[in-house]
Protein backbone atom coordinates (compact mmCIF):
# COMPACT_ATOMS: atom_id res chain seq x y z
CA UNK A 1 0.00 0.00 0.00
CA UNK A 2 2.97 2.31 -0.42
CA UNK A 3 5.26 3.97 2.14
CA UNK A 4 4.67 5.17 5.67
CA UNK A 5 1.51 7.13 6.28
CA UNK A 6 1.45 10.51 7.93
CA UNK A 7 0.04 10.92 11.43
CA UNK A 8 -3.73 11.38 11.54
CA UNK A 9 -6.18 12.38 14.30
CA UNK A 10 -9.64 10.86 14.50
CA UNK A 11 -12.74 11.80 16.47
CA UNK A 12 -15.34 9.12 17.17
CA UNK A 13 -19.01 10.11 17.22
CA UNK A 14 -21.36 7.46 18.57
CA UNK A 15 -19.87 5.12 21.19
CA UNK A 16 -22.31 2.23 21.03
CA UNK A 17 -21.56 -1.41 20.30
CA UNK A 18 -20.73 -0.96 16.62
CA UNK A 19 -17.83 1.37 17.47
CA UNK A 20 -15.90 -1.51 19.02
CA UNK A 21 -14.89 -2.90 15.64
CA UNK A 22 -13.45 0.46 14.67
CA UNK A 23 -11.59 0.99 17.94
CA UNK A 24 -10.08 -2.49 17.96
CA UNK A 25 -8.59 -1.68 14.55
CA UNK A 26 -7.05 1.69 15.49
CA UNK A 27 -3.84 0.31 17.09
CA UNK A 28 -3.11 -1.56 13.85
CA UNK A 29 -3.29 1.63 11.74
CA UNK A 30 0.15 3.32 11.79
CA UNK A 31 0.09 6.98 12.80
CA UNK A 32 -3.58 7.05 13.80
CA UNK A 33 -4.62 8.42 17.20
CA UNK A 34 -8.03 8.98 18.77
CA UNK A 35 -8.38 12.54 20.06
CA UNK A 36 -12.01 12.52 21.14
CA UNK A 37 -15.13 10.51 21.92
CA UNK A 38 -18.60 12.01 21.48
CA UNK A 39 -21.88 10.51 22.65
CA UNK A 40 -25.12 11.84 24.10
CA UNK A 41 -24.37 9.48 26.99
CA UNK A 42 -21.14 10.89 28.46
CA UNK A 43 -20.60 7.84 30.63
CA UNK A 44 -20.65 5.62 27.56
CA UNK A 45 -18.15 7.88 25.75
CA UNK A 46 -15.83 7.85 28.75
CA UNK A 47 -16.11 4.08 29.10
CA UNK A 48 -15.17 3.58 25.44
CA UNK A 49 -12.14 5.86 25.77
CA UNK A 50 -10.91 4.06 28.87
CA UNK A 51 -11.64 0.61 27.49
CA UNK A 52 -9.39 1.20 24.50
CA UNK A 53 -6.65 3.12 26.28
CA UNK A 54 -7.41 6.70 25.18
CA UNK A 55 -7.79 8.18 28.67
CA UNK A 56 -6.41 11.60 27.66
CA UNK A 57 -8.87 12.03 24.81
CA UNK A 58 -11.63 14.66 24.86
CA UNK A 59 -15.01 13.40 26.12
CA UNK A 60 -18.14 15.31 25.18
CA UNK A 61 -21.78 15.26 24.15
CA UNK A 62 -21.64 18.02 21.50
CA UNK A 63 -19.90 17.43 18.17
CA UNK A 64 -19.30 21.14 17.58
CA UNK A 65 -17.39 21.50 20.86
CA UNK A 66 -15.38 18.33 20.21
CA UNK A 67 -14.36 19.54 16.76
CA UNK A 68 -13.25 22.88 18.17
CA UNK A 69 -11.26 21.29 21.00
CA UNK A 70 -9.58 18.47 19.07
CA UNK A 71 -9.24 19.65 15.42
CA UNK A 72 -9.33 16.12 13.96
CA UNK A 73 -8.47 15.13 10.40
CA UNK A 74 -11.37 12.71 10.19
CA UNK A 75 -14.61 11.98 12.00
CA UNK A 76 -15.59 8.34 12.47
CA UNK A 77 -19.41 8.35 12.41
CA UNK A 78 -20.83 5.40 14.35
CA UNK A 79 -24.13 7.06 15.20
CA UNK A 80 -27.60 5.78 14.35
CA UNK A 81 -28.61 6.32 10.68
CA UNK A 82 -31.04 9.10 11.62
CA UNK A 83 -28.10 11.19 12.87
CA UNK A 84 -25.80 10.68 9.86
CA UNK A 85 -26.80 13.79 7.94
CA UNK A 86 -26.36 16.06 10.95
CA UNK A 87 -22.96 14.58 11.82
CA UNK A 88 -21.72 14.75 8.24
CA UNK A 89 -22.91 18.31 7.73
CA UNK A 90 -21.19 19.52 10.90
CA UNK A 91 -17.94 17.61 10.36
CA UNK A 92 -17.57 18.52 6.69
CA UNK A 93 -18.25 22.19 7.42
CA UNK A 94 -15.41 22.07 9.97
CA UNK A 95 -13.03 20.84 7.26
CA UNK A 96 -12.94 17.18 8.31
CA UNK A 97 -13.17 14.08 6.20
CA UNK A 98 -15.83 11.59 7.34
CA UNK A 99 -15.72 7.80 7.46
CA UNK A 100 -19.16 6.46 8.36
CA UNK A 101 -20.80 3.23 9.41
CA UNK A 102 -23.35 1.79 7.01
CA UNK A 103 -25.88 2.77 5.84
CA UNK A 104 -24.88 6.10 4.35
CA UNK A 105 -28.10 7.71 5.63
CA UNK A 106 -31.64 6.98 6.75
CA UNK A 107 -33.16 8.22 3.48
CA UNK A 108 -32.15 8.89 -0.11
CA UNK A 109 -32.78 12.60 0.43
CA UNK A 110 -30.32 12.77 3.32
CA UNK A 111 -27.82 10.60 1.45
CA UNK A 112 -27.87 13.04 -1.47
CA UNK A 113 -27.45 15.94 0.95
CA UNK A 114 -24.37 14.29 2.43
CA UNK A 115 -22.87 13.82 -1.04
CA UNK A 116 -23.55 17.47 -1.93
CA UNK A 117 -22.02 18.69 1.34
CA UNK A 118 -18.86 16.62 0.79
CA UNK A 119 -18.53 17.97 -2.74
CA UNK A 120 -19.02 21.56 -1.57
CA UNK A 121 -16.47 21.14 1.23
CA UNK A 122 -13.90 19.44 -0.98
CA UNK A 123 -13.66 16.58 1.52
CA UNK A 124 -14.10 12.82 1.34
CA UNK A 125 -17.08 11.09 2.90
CA UNK A 126 -16.94 7.30 2.64
CA UNK A 127 -18.87 4.36 4.09
CA UNK A 128 -17.53 1.35 6.01
CA UNK A 129 -18.72 -1.51 3.79
CA UNK A 130 -16.47 -3.97 5.58
CA UNK A 131 -17.51 -7.03 3.55
CA UNK A 132 -15.29 -5.68 0.78
CA UNK A 133 -12.31 -6.36 3.06
CA UNK A 134 -12.51 -10.13 2.66
CA UNK A 135 -9.96 -12.11 0.67
CA UNK A 136 -12.54 -14.70 -0.53
CA UNK A 137 -14.86 -12.07 -2.02
CA UNK A 138 -11.93 -10.51 -3.87
CA UNK A 139 -10.96 -13.89 -5.29
CA UNK A 140 -14.57 -14.70 -6.20
CA UNK A 141 -14.87 -11.37 -8.03
CA UNK A 142 -11.63 -12.09 -9.87
CA UNK A 143 -13.10 -15.23 -11.44
CA UNK A 144 -15.84 -13.08 -12.98
CA UNK A 145 -13.62 -10.11 -13.80
CA UNK A 146 -11.06 -12.33 -15.56
CA UNK A 147 -13.61 -13.66 -18.02
CA UNK A 148 -12.85 -17.25 -17.03
CA UNK A 149 -16.60 -18.01 -16.75
CA UNK A 150 -17.49 -16.13 -19.90
CA UNK A 151 -20.00 -13.32 -19.84
CA UNK A 152 -21.91 -13.18 -16.55
CA UNK A 153 -25.55 -14.23 -16.85
CA UNK A 154 -26.74 -14.41 -13.25
CA UNK A 155 -25.53 -13.80 -9.71
CA UNK A 156 -27.48 -15.37 -6.82
CA UNK A 157 -27.22 -14.65 -3.08
CA UNK A 158 -28.98 -16.63 -0.35
CA UNK A 159 -29.00 -15.44 3.24
CA UNK A 160 -30.97 -17.15 6.00
CA UNK A 161 -30.06 -16.60 9.64
CA UNK A 162 -32.05 -16.85 12.86
CA UNK A 163 -30.88 -13.57 14.39
CA UNK A 164 -32.27 -13.05 17.90
CA UNK A 165 -31.09 -9.50 18.54
CA UNK A 166 -33.72 -8.24 20.93
CA UNK A 167 -33.99 -4.48 21.28
CA UNK A 168 -34.80 -1.98 18.53
CA UNK A 169 -34.36 -4.39 15.60
CA UNK A 170 -37.30 -6.48 16.79
CA UNK A 171 -39.54 -3.41 16.38
CA UNK A 172 -37.94 -2.07 13.17
CA UNK A 173 -39.73 -1.82 9.81
CA UNK A 174 -37.90 -3.37 6.83
CA UNK A 175 -35.37 -4.75 9.31
CA UNK A 176 -33.66 -7.12 6.87
CA UNK A 177 -33.49 -4.78 3.89
CA UNK A 178 -32.50 -1.67 5.85
CA UNK A 179 -30.12 -3.13 8.41
CA UNK A 180 -28.48 -6.08 6.66
CA UNK A 181 -29.20 -6.27 2.93
CA UNK A 182 -27.21 -3.09 2.31
CA UNK A 183 -24.14 -5.32 2.83
CA UNK A 184 -25.30 -7.94 0.35
CA UNK A 185 -26.43 -5.40 -2.24
CA UNK A 186 -23.10 -3.58 -2.01
CA UNK A 187 -21.31 -6.93 -2.31
CA UNK A 188 -23.27 -7.67 -5.49
CA UNK A 189 -22.10 -4.37 -6.99
CA UNK A 190 -18.52 -5.14 -6.03
CA UNK A 191 -18.61 -8.73 -7.33
CA UNK A 192 -20.15 -7.84 -10.69
CA UNK A 193 -18.64 -4.39 -11.17
CA UNK A 194 -22.13 -3.37 -12.31
CA UNK A 195 -24.99 -1.20 -11.04
CA UNK A 196 -28.67 -2.06 -10.72
CA UNK A 197 -31.17 -0.59 -13.17
CA UNK A 198 -34.46 -2.02 -11.86
CA UNK A 199 -35.81 -4.22 -9.07
CA UNK A 200 -38.81 -6.36 -8.25
CA UNK A 201 -39.13 -7.20 -4.55
CA UNK A 202 -41.48 -8.74 -2.00
CA UNK A 203 -41.23 -8.61 1.81
CA UNK A 204 -43.06 -10.75 4.36
CA UNK A 205 -42.92 -11.88 7.97
CA UNK A 206 -42.63 -15.69 8.13
CA UNK A 207 -44.57 -17.88 10.58
CA UNK A 208 -42.85 -18.01 13.94
CA UNK A 209 -41.13 -14.67 13.41
CA UNK A 210 -40.07 -12.78 16.54
CA UNK A 211 -40.01 -9.49 14.62
CA UNK A 212 -42.94 -7.05 14.57
CA UNK A 213 -42.61 -6.38 10.84
CA UNK A 214 -41.35 -8.03 7.65
CA UNK A 215 -38.05 -9.82 8.27
CA UNK A 216 -37.73 -11.73 4.99
CA UNK A 217 -37.49 -10.65 1.37
CA UNK A 218 -36.89 -11.86 -2.14
CA UNK A 219 -35.64 -9.48 -4.82
CA UNK A 220 -34.61 -9.61 -8.48
CA UNK A 221 -32.36 -6.85 -9.84
CA UNK A 222 -31.54 -6.10 -13.46
CA UNK A 223 -27.92 -4.96 -13.69
CA UNK A 224 -26.47 -2.61 -16.30
CA UNK A 225 -24.11 -5.29 -17.63
CA UNK A 226 -27.14 -7.31 -18.74
CA UNK A 227 -26.94 -9.81 -15.87
CA UNK A 228 -29.59 -10.60 -13.26
CA UNK A 229 -28.92 -10.52 -9.51
CA UNK A 230 -31.32 -12.53 -7.36
CA UNK A 231 -31.53 -12.23 -3.59
CA UNK A 232 -33.34 -14.35 -1.02
CA UNK A 233 -32.98 -13.32 2.60
CA UNK A 234 -34.44 -13.91 6.04
CA UNK A 235 -33.43 -12.87 9.53
CA UNK A 236 -35.81 -15.28 11.23
CA UNK A 237 -34.87 -18.61 9.68
CA UNK A 238 -34.11 -21.28 12.27
CA UNK A 239 -31.77 -24.07 11.18
CA UNK A 240 -29.16 -24.51 8.43
CA UNK A 241 -28.08 -20.90 8.84
CA UNK A 242 -25.90 -19.25 6.22
CA UNK A 243 -22.78 -17.16 6.71
CA UNK A 244 -23.29 -13.48 7.54
CA UNK A 245 -21.80 -12.89 4.09
CA UNK A 246 -24.54 -15.04 2.44
CA UNK A 247 -24.01 -17.88 -0.06
CA UNK A 248 -23.17 -16.85 -3.64
CA UNK A 249 -23.32 -18.44 -7.09
CA UNK A 250 -22.20 -16.82 -10.33
CA UNK A 251 -23.35 -18.32 -13.64
CA UNK A 252 -21.42 -17.42 -16.75
CA UNK A 253 -21.84 -18.55 -20.32
CA UNK A 254 -18.97 -21.07 -20.04
CA UNK A 255 -19.07 -22.06 -16.37
CA UNK A 256 -20.05 -21.26 -12.78
CA UNK A 257 -18.44 -20.24 -9.49
CA UNK A 258 -19.68 -20.58 -5.93
CA UNK A 259 -18.66 -19.01 -2.62
CA UNK A 260 -20.07 -20.18 0.71
CA UNK A 261 -19.50 -16.79 2.37
CA UNK A 262 -16.54 -18.10 4.36
CA UNK A 263 -13.42 -19.75 2.92
CA UNK A 264 -15.13 -22.15 0.50
CA UNK A 265 -14.61 -21.26 -3.17
CA UNK A 266 -15.14 -23.51 -6.18
CA UNK A 267 -15.64 -23.09 -9.90
CA UNK A 268 -15.73 -25.14 -13.07
CA UNK A 269 -15.80 -24.36 -16.77
CA UNK A 270 -16.65 -26.28 -19.92
CA UNK A 271 -13.84 -28.54 -21.11
CA UNK A 272 -15.74 -30.40 -23.84
CA UNK A 273 -19.23 -30.19 -25.35
CA UNK A 274 -21.21 -32.64 -27.44
CA UNK A 275 -22.91 -34.80 -24.82
CA UNK A 276 -26.19 -34.13 -22.98
CA UNK A 277 -24.12 -32.52 -20.24
CA UNK A 278 -20.82 -30.87 -21.06
CA UNK A 279 -17.63 -32.16 -19.51
CA UNK A 280 -16.33 -29.69 -16.93
CA UNK A 281 -12.93 -28.88 -15.50
CA UNK A 282 -12.36 -27.26 -12.09
CA UNK A 283 -10.68 -23.87 -11.69
CA UNK A 284 -8.33 -22.90 -8.89
CA UNK A 285 -9.30 -19.73 -7.00
CA UNK A 286 -7.37 -16.69 -8.20
CA UNK A 287 -4.64 -15.50 -5.87
CA UNK A 288 -4.73 -11.82 -6.84
CA UNK A 289 -6.28 -9.38 -4.38
CA UNK A 290 -5.49 -6.00 -2.83
CA UNK A 291 -3.36 -6.39 0.30
CA UNK A 292 -5.68 -4.25 2.45
CA UNK A 293 -8.58 -6.65 1.96
CA UNK A 294 -7.02 -9.22 4.32
CA UNK A 295 -7.04 -7.02 7.42
CA UNK A 296 -10.69 -6.21 8.12
CA UNK A 297 -11.48 -2.83 9.62
CA UNK A 298 -7.79 -1.98 10.02
CA UNK A 299 -7.15 -2.64 6.35
CA UNK A 300 -10.11 -0.52 5.24
CA UNK A 301 -9.12 2.36 7.50
CA UNK A 302 -5.54 2.26 6.20
CA UNK A 303 -6.90 2.16 2.66
CA UNK A 304 -9.12 5.19 3.40
CA UNK A 305 -6.14 7.25 4.63
CA UNK A 306 -3.95 6.08 1.75
CA UNK A 307 -6.58 7.32 -0.69
CA UNK A 308 -6.59 10.70 1.07
CA UNK A 309 -2.81 10.96 0.76
CA UNK A 310 -2.83 9.95 -2.90
CA UNK A 311 -5.70 12.27 -3.80
CA UNK A 312 -8.04 9.52 -5.00
CA UNK A 313 -11.47 8.38 -3.93
CA UNK A 314 -12.07 5.20 -1.89
CA UNK A 315 -14.29 2.52 -3.42
CA UNK A 316 -17.12 3.41 -1.06
CA UNK A 317 -16.98 7.19 -1.38
CA UNK A 318 -20.47 8.53 -0.67
CA UNK A 319 -21.58 9.19 -4.25
CA UNK A 320 -20.63 5.63 -5.24
CA UNK A 321 -22.16 4.06 -2.14
CA UNK A 322 -25.35 5.97 -2.93
CA UNK A 323 -25.91 3.36 -5.68
CA UNK A 324 -25.89 0.55 -3.08
CA UNK A 325 -28.26 2.44 -0.78
CA UNK A 326 -30.59 3.08 -3.72
CA UNK A 327 -30.93 -0.68 -4.17
CA UNK A 328 -32.29 -0.89 -0.60
CA UNK A 329 -34.84 1.89 -0.99
CA UNK A 330 -35.87 0.75 -4.47
CA UNK A 331 -36.50 -2.74 -3.09
CA UNK A 332 -38.59 -1.30 -0.26
CA UNK A 333 -40.61 0.79 -2.70
CA UNK A 334 -41.15 -2.21 -4.99
CA UNK A 335 -42.42 -4.31 -2.09
CA UNK A 336 -44.76 -1.54 -0.90
CA UNK A 337 -46.14 -0.72 -4.36
CA UNK A 338 -46.15 -4.26 -5.82
CA UNK A 339 -44.37 -3.24 -8.98
CA UNK A 340 -41.00 -3.10 -10.69
CA UNK A 341 -39.09 0.02 -9.66
CA UNK A 342 -36.45 1.93 -11.62
CA UNK A 343 -33.23 2.66 -9.72
CA UNK A 344 -32.89 5.91 -11.63
CA UNK A 345 -36.23 7.03 -10.23
CA UNK A 346 -35.05 6.32 -6.69
CA UNK A 347 -31.68 7.98 -7.23
CA UNK A 348 -33.39 11.15 -8.49
CA UNK A 349 -36.56 10.77 -6.35
CA UNK A 350 -39.01 10.69 -9.23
Amino acid sequence: MGGAMKNRKALLVGCGGISGGWLRAVPRVPGLSMVGFVDLDLARAKKRAEEFGWREAFIGARLEEALDKTRPDVVFDCTVPEARWSVAQTALAAGCHVFSEKPLADSMENARRICAAARAAGRIHAVMQNRRALVPIARFRRWIESGALGRLAQLDADFVLGAHFGGFRDRMRHVLLLDMSIHHFDMARYITGANAEWVWCREWNPPGSWYDHDAAAVAVFGMNDGSIFTYRGSWCGEGLNDSWQARWRAQGERGAAAWDGEEGLRAEVVAKTGSFRSEMTPLSPPEEYDAWRKDGHAGIIQYFFRCLEEGREPETVCHENLKSLAMVFAAIRSAAEHREVSLEDVLTER
